[in-house]
């Protein structure tokens, strides 16, 4: 693993976005939860508010997020990604996808889908009841 992480951030800094790692998963949250609050993040990841709100700010000057008044709720702000955002996040999907590429490298199909199976049951043992 990591071999993994250090690829990632060496990849990371290669790909000249100034992204790190948590960057790259506030990117990805919200990609997939457009419209989502610090709140929703918050409660996703685990994480401190006051250290998400930092990076969203990071984020946000580095024009990547954008964030809207909920309407229904104007104490409440809706965050998602600005065009420059979703760029950065293709880019960050596809270096994901060569990196996956490489670690199976020289795995034939069925070895691949063993790996598969095995990596989901040590995520399913370690979840929390």
């Amino acid at each position: 693993m990591h071999a993994y992480r250090s690829l990632q951030n060496h990849l990371l800094r290669d790909i000249s976005h100034g992204i790190t790692q948590m960057d790259s998963r506030v990117l990805r949250y919200f990609e997939r939860h457009p419209g989502a609050t610090l709140s929703d993040l918050a409660h996703y990841s685990g994480r401190d508010k006051a250290q998400l709100t930092r990076l969203i700010r990071g984020l946000r000057d580095q024009a990547l997020l954008q964030s809207e008044v909920d309407e229904s709720d104007r104490r409440s702000t809706r965050i998602s990604l600005t065009a420059a955002g979703k760029a950065v996040q293709r880019s960050l999907q596809q270096q994901a996808r060569q990196m996956s590429a490489k670690a199976v490298e020289g795995m034939s199909a069925a070895q691949q889908q063993q790996l598969r199976e095995l990596l989901r049951r040590v995520n399913r043992n370690l979840e929390i009841p």
